[in-house]
């Protein structure tokens, strides 16, 4: 878990700098902030949109009595995607917009079912118990 937090909060920045960099290199210092406050602007707006239509089809769920544990997993990737979206980077664009994409996010969820099942089989809790 240390090893891939520390990749999370240091690796990622620091090829996501050296690849602005490259693209500042390439196409100019402002051309590359440009895309780096679109995409942030862009991503925010979809990912708000895409928030709303889940919460109204969490919201339709809960009125007719289903747990709406698909669409809340949606929800979360959703707010992820937001996330790594306004941070500034070319992989974290990536990724965001992958998290908008319904296909794409799809895969994700059915890979975080597969690990939240896993570990059920497992009988692993993610934090032991103390006594």
């Amino acid at each position: 878990m240390f090893g891939k937090l520390l990749f999370l909060f240091i690796a990622i920045p620091l090829i996501e700098i050296s690849l602005l960099i490259k693209l500042g290199s390439a196409i100019g210092f402002w051309p590359t902030i440009f895309i780096q406050v679109g995409t942030g602007i862009l991503g925010a707006s979809l990912a708000r949109l895409q928030g709303f239509f889940v919460w109204q089809k969490i919201a339709r769920e809960m009125q007719v009595g289903r747990v709406p544990t698909d669409d809340m997993l949606s929800g979360v990737l959703i707010l992820i995607a937001g996330v790594v979206l306004m941070t500034p980077g070319l992989i974290t664009d990536f990724f965001g917009f992958a998290l908008l994409v319904p296909a794409s996010r799809n895969g994700f969820k059915r890979w975080m079912q597969g690990q939240f099942e896993r570990r059920l089989d497992q009988g692993s809790r993610p934090y032991p118990r103390e006594y």
